[in-house]
């Protein structure tokens, strides 16, 4: 079996950090929730450059749907945590 080694090319396999411009560990950003067309939540990060989002699942796997905002709105500070200003 092939594996991968990081030899200067390709994806390290450390998820949690930022390689980028401003390159930091991504628990010092600020999550904010989308509500989906579904009404269901979903965690979201913007950095000014970047942009992450993943479901918002409770201990057993399955979505969350917490009211917290109308459908395909987001509630909370997503931007927070970066120095990359974002005119959005």
């Amino acid at each position: 079996m092939w594996r991968f080694r990081n030899t200067g090319w390709g994806f390290p396999s450390d998820k949690s950090v930022d390689r980028g411009i401003n390159s930091h560990h991504l628990s010092t950003l600020q999550a904010g929730i989308w509500v989906d067309p579904n009404g269901c939540d979903h965690w979201i990060i913007d950095d000014g450059v970047e942009g992450y989002l993943s479901a918002r699942l409770d201990k057993y796997g399955k979505p969350v749907c917490s009211g917290v905002g109308p459908p395909k709105h987001t509630v909370g500070d997503f931007k927070g945590g970066s120095n990359i200003s974002d005119p959005n």
